[in-house]
């Protein structure tokens, strides 16, 4: 599937690392919120009512859910995160070593210090397979999840429906190996959002990204296979995913490549939305607020 493979192999370029000229304090979203800071992450919040946990992708901000807070807050406590080291959001203990299972282990964590659990959480990209993760390892701690495109083992994208997590090694050992922005950033982005205009927002997150969190990020997403343990989660999965029709991707392609995917997965329910790359909240972003309301009622 070399067309696959070049849309959605994509994602991997944007581990390349990203400059450090940006370093400033992510900024906060609403006036009206409080911040909580951990080693691992931050959390924006906002709103009075039930709990919702929103958990951005690779290098992006908690922006990525801006919309969606700012019309649930006034029904739901809305819990932005940001990953340290990403779109400005300090690296603090993701400067060195494993970001993915350290950083997934300390939001449970935090769920369970904060008294959120059982959580309802919303991730998208990388965001999404934390969410998978925490089902997997933590599924007492959880109510419901929405994962929006991601995959159990992302290696499948970089090295075909044979890879395995040692095959795909050398590869992830690459990109933590990387040191320079790659020259084809907005080609890239081009095949993660349709609009211009945010395309250059998601390139802005990646700039103020810092490099090392975000290359190991991407590295350990690769290392991670949670194929095996799909069978067992008992929580309910709600998985969103786009049909990459906008950058090429055959129709129909999308539904058997995620359909697959998930397919050991018991209780899930997996909704596809058209004309979408893989920032789907900015894509469609009517389609988006749909889904997640029904999400959120089910």
């Amino acid at each position: 599937m070399p067309l696959k493979n070049a849309i959605l192999g994509s994602l991997i370029a944007l581990a390349v690392v990203l400059p450090t000229w940006c370093r400033a304090e992510a900024p906060r979203l609403f006036a009206d919120s409080s911040l909580v800071t951990r080693d691992r992450f931050s959390d924006e919040i906002v709103g009075q009512g039930p709990d919702l946990v929103f958990i951005p992708g690779l290098a992006s901000s908690r922006a990525t859910w801006q919309a969606e807070a700012a019309r649930l807050k006034s029904h739901y406590r809305v819990h932005l995160i940001q990953i340290a080291g990403f779109a400005g959001e300090p690296v603090h203990a993701n400067a060195t070593g494993e970001v993915f299972v350290p950083t997934t282990e300390a939001l449970d964590a935090y769920l369970v210090e904060q008294n959120l659990t059982p959580a309802t959480v919303i991730g998208h990209s990388l965001g999404g397979t934390m969410a998978l993760y925490l089902a997997e390892h933590h599924g007492d701690h959880l109510k419901k999840v929405l994962i929006v495109d991601a995959l159990p083992f992302y290696g499948v994208l970089m090295g075909g429906p044979t890879a395995t997590v040692d095959s795909i090694r050398p590869t992830a050992e690459r990109i933590r190996a990387f040191t320079t922005r790659s020259p084809n950033m907005e080609r890239v982005i081009a095949g993660l959002v349709t609009s211009p205009d945010n395309r250059a927002l998601v390139n802005a997150w990646g700039l103020a990204s810092d490099p090392g969190a975000v290359n190991r990020a991407m590295a350990d997403d690769m290392e991670l296979d949670l194929r095996p343990g799909l069978a067992a989660i008992a929580t309910p999965i709600t998985l969103l995913y786009p049909d990459y029709q906008p950058a090429g991707m055959p129709p129909g392609a999308a539904d058997g490549m995620y359909g697959q995917a998930y397919s050991a997965m018991p209780h899930k329910t997996l909704t596809r939305v058209d004309n979408s790359l893989h920032f789907i909240m900015l894509d469609q972003p009517t389609a988006f607020d749909t889904a997640l309301d029904v999400f959120l009622k089910g």
